[in-house]
């Protein structure tokens, strides 16, 4: 299962990326967007992801994804459980979300200075 010592490693390596705590619950912040934010007891993860694109994936990896609170559908936003994902795909689906909240600019020096992990491909559609 992925820790939050583990999703806090990616998030705050992440430039203007900070930590919160709300309500009792560990959030991840882009200026006051809430980019990542863990379940009270730490076993999900919300994370931005486009409205456009949640049920597919909900679809095609239903004991992995789920749909966010109704009070949160409207957002783009997608939750995950924790114990079915590995380190890899969690750093992708948190920078993913990170990217959403940055300006380009921003994601563009990330990608620069970012060590390519042996056999990433590079992001075409940035």
């Amino acid at each position: 299962m992925v820790t939050v010592e583990e999703i806090r490693g990616v998030t705050l390596s992440l430039p203007r990326s900070y930590e919160a705590v709300v309500r009792d619950r560990i959030k991840f912040r882009v200026g006051r967007i809430v980019y990542v934010a863990l379940s009270r007891d730490e076993t999900t993860m919300g994370f931005g992801f486009p409205k456009d694109e949640r049920a597919a994936m909900i679809a095609a990896e239903p004991d992995k994804f789920f749909a966010p609170s109704k009070a949160d559908e409207r957002y783009h936003w997608l939750q995950v459980r924790l114990d079915a994902i590995d380190v890899d795909e969690m750093r992708e689906l948190v920078i993913d979300a990170w990217r959403m909240c940055v300006p380009k600019k921003v994601s563009a020096e990330y990608d620069q200075r970012a060590p390519r992990r042996e056999g990433a491909e590079p992001d075409r559609n940035r």
